[in-house]
């Protein structure tokens, strides 16, 4: 039996691929919360569609012939939705589940804060104890609460203030949340962060290449974004590439060319990632595993990141179209 909406007038865009049972989960957080669910399906080789449509959610299915982003299918989702019934819309991805009252405490908070676009909570892996892959993602959600510079995928926002900034770029591969908030700040919007848990995600992350792939594409989604708002005041994701560029690419280039052209006592440069690991492992508020963990893969993931930066500029020189970096 379906139950009645508690908000009518707050919709849900779920976006997805081949997410199996994790997406029946999502659909199933959401029924009842909200009023309409449209979920869109990029491509998938399962049964979500079926799915989906058995849960009561509309689909929307996009078209193969151009490359899938999740910026292209969060906008698909926005422009099926009622704009006469739909006064906020809750964004998610199709691997987490909504948090038993986020929607109450989100949209309270929207009605006390008109300059307020779009406010997020806490996102919290469901087994972090799986991988230490998923360990780090878990760390990665966190942010302390006020108002912040951007969000993730998850989040509650007014569909006015997204229609005013034209939506998500749909064009971009990875960071597509990060660039519509600049956007929205920019147009005057102020973005929260709550300290309220508001979703649940399982990245089943378990294997290293997953988790170099995933680097990779923080690497490339870096560079688009410096590429696009790199000049002040924003500087949007200039120091994240330059510290990809300098540790992943820069410094291994500097120690291979002086110990075979200079001298070998250049090698000694390469203390410089030891030492790097041990000045991050002493970051207060984390286990001491926890530190260890987040600060060697932080050195590491450098260099994935370096090879993303990379991958976005031969292909824009080339001026050939990125397509997706999936890590599962």
């Amino acid at each position: 039996m379906n139950r009645a909406p508690a908000y009518p007038r707050i919709s849900a865009v779920v976006i997805g691929r081949n997410e199996g049972a994790r997406l029946m989960a999502c659909l199933n957080s959401l029924r009842g919360t909200v009023g309409d669910i449209v979920y869109v399906d990029s491509g998938s080789a399962d049964d979500s569609v079926a799915r989906a449509r058995d849960l009561g959610a509309r689909v929307v299915e996009l078209d193969p012939a151009t490359p899938f982003t999740a910026a292209r299918a969060r906008n698909a989702g926005l422009a099926a939705l009622d704009r006469t019934r739909c006064d906020l819309v809750q964004l998610i991805d199709g691997d987490c589940t909504l948090a038993p009252g986020w929607i109450d405490t989100a949209a309270a908070f929207l009605g006390d804060h008109p300059q307020v676009a779009l406010v997020c909570g806490r996102r919290e892996e469901e087994n972090p104890g799986a991988s230490v892959y998923n360990r780090l993602c878990d760390l990665e959600w966190q942010g302390p609460a006020g108002a912040t510079r951007a969000c993730g995928g998850d989040a509650l926002a007014r569909r006015a203030a997204l229609d005013a900034v034209g939506g998500f770029r749909a064009g971009l591969i990875a960071g597509e949340e990060p660039e519509l908030c600049l956007r929205l700040r920019r147009a005057g919007w102020t973005i929260w962060r709550l300290d309220a848990l508001m979703t649940r995600h399982d990245a089943r992350m378990t294997q290293f290449g997953q988790w170099w792939r995933r680097s990779v594409r923080a690497g490339h989604a870096f560079a688009e974004g410096a590429h696009l708002h790199g000049a002040p005041p924003e500087r949007h994701w200039v120091a994240e590439t330059r510290r990809a560029l300098i540790w992943g690419a820069g410094l291994p280039a500097l120690i291979v060319l002086g110990a075979f052209v200079v001298h070998p006592a250049a090698l000694v440069l390469a203390l410089a990632y030891p030492a790097q690991v041990l000045r991050l492992a002493a970051r207060k508020g984390l286990t001491r595993r926890l530190a260890w963990e987040w600060a060697a893969f932080t050195v590491l993931g450098k260099f994935a990141e370096a090879q993303g930066v990379l991958r976005f500029h031969a292909r824009r020189l080339l001026g050939r179209r990125a397509r997706l970096i999936e890590y599962r």
